[in-house]
């Protein structure tokens, strides 16, 4: 299976972000992938969290949802939905910070809720996600074809317990859409992306966000494609742009028949 993970500067405007995606997944399809992963908040990257709250969706239905499957249609292609702010029944002043799965005739596939909410502050830089957002309450894996894949999201990348309750049984392919900040990405993206490949003896595909948004944010970017030996088959610095590899299964097989880790684990 051909993978692509998108790299986006995403805006404040929907709109705007939905057409730039929809440019990339275009662009990914004619490189010849049949699995399209965006970025963390693909579709709006604004001032301040609680700016998420105007354009949540109910699950199942909204404009990003729809935009998400019928991109998924129309390309013909397992397409991860980055994340996009899911409204919460009866608490307008929160959302879940969900990951959805659109499988190739556009039908939702899975939907994971980011787990571990990101907070920071070094001084100069202050986040806190839990203002606005609410964790969600498992891990998630399903069947892309002949891939295994597990969900994450950004910040979850920091929790190798997770990907540990992912591996049971073992996932193919780990997607982490993101929006690293410029200052923890810097330091901690891509050794943390290939840790997590390596230990989990898995492709890892890591779509991010990377520039100037024009909001005072820089995020890192460095979309990534790592395979089961810690490898990085594909990167992208910063700007949009779309990066591919191809999931060997003979690859993977044999990375985990030379050396067995997950048949040595003992806890």
């Amino acid at each position: 299976m051909r993978i692509a993970a998108v790299q986006m500067v995403s805006t404040p405007d929907v709109g705007r972000n939905l057409s730039a995606a929809q440019r990339l997944i275009a662009d990914a399809a004619h490189a010849g992938a049949h699995f399209v992963a965006l970025p963390e908040y693909f579709c709006f990257m604004g001032r301040r969290d609680d700016e998420k709250l105007a354009i949540a969706e109910v699950s199942g239905d909204g404009p990003i949802q729809r935009f998400l499957a019928d991109a998924a249609r129309r390309h013909g292609v397992w397409l991860v939905g980055g994340t996009l702010p899911m409204a919460i029944e009866g608490r307008p002043d929160r959302v879940r910070n969900a990951s959805c799965v659109f499988s190739p005739d556009g039908e939702l596939a899975a939907r994971y809720d980011k787990l571990h909410l990101f907070s920071f502050d070094n001084g100069r830089e202050r986040y806190d996600e839990a203002r606005v957002l609410d964790a969600g309450q498992a891990p998630v894996a399903l069947q892309v074809g002949t891939v295994r894949l597990g969900l994450s999201v950004c910040y979850d990348l920091r929790f190798p317990e997770l990907y540990r309750a992912l591996m049971t049984p073992p996932c193919d392919l780990i997607a982490v859409p993101s929006a690293f900040t410029y200052t923890t990405g810097q330091a901690h993206w891509e050794v943390l992306l290939r840790a997590r490949a390596i230990e989990n003896q898995c492709y890892v595909i890591a779509p991010a966000q990377g520039g100037e948004h024009g909001t005072g944010r820089r995020t890192w970017g460095h979309s990534l494609i790592v395979d089961p030996w810690g490898l990085v088959l594909a990167c992208r610095d910063e700007g949009e742009g779309v990066v591919v590899a191809d999931i060997d299964s003979e690859r993977l097989a044999s990375v985990r028949r030379q050396l067995p880790a997950l048949e040595h684990r003992r806890l």
